[in-house]
């Protein structure tokens, strides 16, 4: 399986996802504000990975701190988790994992720890939140398998695999457990413009285990829809509002709104920190917008005329309306999601 990021030596080390597939090369990030930087500029990117790599860049810069007591111990604490917020909007997987981070800390500090005990325990922490991560992955992934028919033409949009979490993946999760099974899958990947995660991650990613994948330009999905050549559709999350309300790649939407057209299954594939029950409803996420540069061009290239304005929307939001169901680490729920999504924390709360 595929290390999107890990601890060495005293280093967080991911793997640059903007290079890929030409070339496979991992950044050593040394200090805090290299992994906030590494978020930023989408070395890593994917909801639950961007999750993972906040908490191991706040171990990582609390391990590197100068402070000679624990109140500036604590200034630097809250700067660096105030850098990592900065990073992304979106992705509720961030904010999820800061705060498990301060809560560590505030246990610890009030346990009058010393400031290495505490790096100590915010280490292990953030290796904790790796390792629950690949488990709810694989864990979705047998939940999933179930709904995945032998046979199934399976539509993936942007990139929820390995590359998107700590392992394995939330949607190609779904995939991967479903061909362990031994079923028949032939996955139909979503380019994903303007930044390519179908087309480079999610088709790398698979064609190396040697699963059946073909890509398409988004336009091609309703098309295909028509003609009966998809027989569902599974695709990861950035954050899921408490009504059911989807935020995930920009083009998500209509790829819903098109599958609920033909009749076609559209599954969500996260984990419950991906959850945002303080968040009532999409209209309530915020809605990250990037550089323009990864619309006009590409590389040194340019792609469109000087003078032309540009819009580039990291996500969209998918109405829950136009949801099958949730596939979670505690199981697939279903609507009414107001109800159901409640019920996946309890389910939690009482599942060892």
């Amino acid at each position: 399986m595929l290390p999107t990021i890990d601890w060495q030596d005293g280093t967080v080390v991911m793997v640059d996802q903007r290079k890929l597939p030409g070339q496979e090369l991992y950044l050593r990030c040394r200090t805090a504000q290299e992994v906030a930087r590494a978020i930023r500029t989408m070395v890593i990117r994917g909801a639950p990975a961007i999750g993972v790599a906040a908490a191991m860049g706040i171990a990582l810069g609390m391990r590197n701190s100068t402070a000679k007591g624990t109140r500036q111990f604590a200034v630097d604490f809250q700067k660096i988790c105030d850098m990592m917020a900065s990073t992304r909007p979106t992705a509720v997987n961030l904010f999820w994992a800061i705060d498990r981070m301060k809560a560590v800390f505030a246990e610890a500090a009030q346990a009058g720890q010393s400031t290495d005990e505490i790096a100590d325990r915010l280490e292990r922490e953030s290796r904790m939140i790796h390792d629950e991560d690949v488990a709810a992955c694989r864990a979705m992934g047998r939940f999933g398998a179930a709904v995945v028919p032998d046979g199934a033409r399976v539509l993936t949009h942007c990139n929820a695999g390995a590359l998107a979490t700590a392992g394995y993946g939330s949607a190609l999760g779904v995939i991967r457990a479903a061909v362990e099974q031994g079923k028949r899958i032939a996955v139909i990947a979503d380019e994903t413009r303007p930044f390519l995660q179908g087309a480079r991650l999610t088709a790398w990613e698979l064609v190396r285990e040697g699963i059946n994948t073909t890509v398409i330009t988004e336009s091609m999905a309703g098309p295909l829809m028509r003609a009966g050549d998809i027989d569902m559709v599974v695709v990861g999350a950035d954050r899921i509002a408490a009504n059911g309300d989807t935020a995930n790649k920009i083009g998500t939407y209509t790829v819903a709104v098109l599958a609920h057209e033909h009749k076609v299954p559209f599954y969500v594939a996260a984990p419950l920190s991906t959850i945002d029950l303080a968040t009532p409803d999409g209209d309530h996420i915020p809605i990250e917008e990037r550089d323009q540069r990864e619309v006009s061009h590409l590389g040194s290239a340019r792609l469109t005329p000087e003078g032309a304005h540009i819009r580039n929307l990291a996500f969209d939001v998918t109405p829950s309306r136009y949801i099958t169901g949730f596939i979670t680490e505690r199981g697939i729920f279903k609507p009414p999601f107001a109800e159901s999504l409640k019920r996946a924390f309890e389910v939690a709360a009482v599942t060892p």
